[in-house]
């Protein structure tokens, strides 16, 4: 989640393929009972579009009385996108948000200016043990909206668009594609599906935006004659169409869309075209300048130090 502490990703091995620019092999880590692993941001990849930090959490098992718990923290200048696959898991922010979202809705947070929340398992679900499964990504504001209002939306399952063909099966989350709008908000071009190939099926990724990637969340796949296990990110090179295909099956998402055109700088939970407003984001965590969380106000995650 947004307060894990690693390492950036390392990139892969060396690959025949010249359709993929870059291969990143999330570093995992526990933070309380689950993995979680980061692809993105990495040393020699900061962005795919406008997505800049990419988190896959779990698969797992929380045992009875186990639960998620992200103490409030702040954001700045980034939209959170979270979309779970198994558990359910309580938003609260300090716009007075109170939110349960549960697999396949999608819950956007849009900092601007800044904005607090807090991650939990909901109370009444921690009686018994239950799977936890999804990915938490940002996606960075372009310049002339970085300090925008916070908002907050949550779009259920059933407003996104389903499809299947020739044995592929999947969702518009954002943006659009295969003729098909998700209506969650977005700020500039943005693509992010959800892709499940059958055993033997393929699909092609075209050409149009700017920025592409995926990630393997389960089976491999195969592209140009190359064989890519799961929890890879694989980063494709532009104006290419691209061919996915799988032989025993996979499930992966994919994400990208049109480059910011200038520089983000990221620290802890703040994005900013700006190394000041950084700073001064940090400042104003320390002294207490942000709002309170209602209903989460005893505990905060502290300015990290350094």
């Amino acid at each position: 989640m947004s307060f894990f502490p690693a390492r950036d990703p390392e990139p892969g091995d060396a690959f025949s393929c010249d359709a993929i620019e870059l291969m990143v092999v999330p570093n995992a880590r526990d933070i309380g009972g689950f993995e979680v692993r980061r692809a993105l941001p990495t040393a020699r990849r900061r962005l795919v579009g406008p997505f800049i930090f990419f988190d896959r959490m779990g698969p797992a098992i929380l045992r009875a009385g186990q639960g998620l718990d992200v103490r409030p923290h702040p954001h700045i200048g980034l939209s959170t996108v979270t979309y779970l696959f198994d558990g359910r898991v309580r938003h609260r922010d300090s716009l007075g948000t109170e939110m349960v979202i549960s697999p396949g809705d999608v819950n956007l947070m849009t900092a601007g200016r800044g904005i607090v929340h807090s991650e939990r398992t909901p109370q009444e679900m921690r009686g018994q043990a239950q799977g936890i499964s999804g990915l938490q990504t940002w996606i960075a504001l372009p310049d002339r909206i970085e300090e925008m209002a916070p908002t907050f939306e949550n779009t259920s399952s059933t407003a996104l668009p389903d499809f299947t063909d020739n044995g592929v099966t999947g969702r518009v989350v954002m943006g659009d594609f295969e003729g098909h709008r998700s209506p969650v908000t977005t700020f500039q071009d943005t693509l992010y599906a959800d892709l499940r190939l059958a055993a033997g099926a393929r699909i092609k990724i075209p050409a149009e935006a700017e920025e592409r990637a995926i990630y393997v969340l389960e089976g491999d796949v195969v592209i140009s004659g190359d064989r890519f296990a799961s929890d890879r990110l694989l980063v494709f090179r532009p104006g290419d169409e691209i061919v996915v295909g799988s032989e025993h099956g996979a499930h992966f998402m994919l994400f990208g869309g049109a480059s910011l055109g200038s520089r983000r700088y990221i620290w802890w939970n703040f994005v900013s075209s700006s190394r000041e407003r950084i700073e001064q984001a940090k400042e104003e965590w320390k002294t207490g300048r942000f709002d309170i969380v209602p209903g989460d106000e005893k505990e905060f995650v502290p300015l990290p130090e350094g």
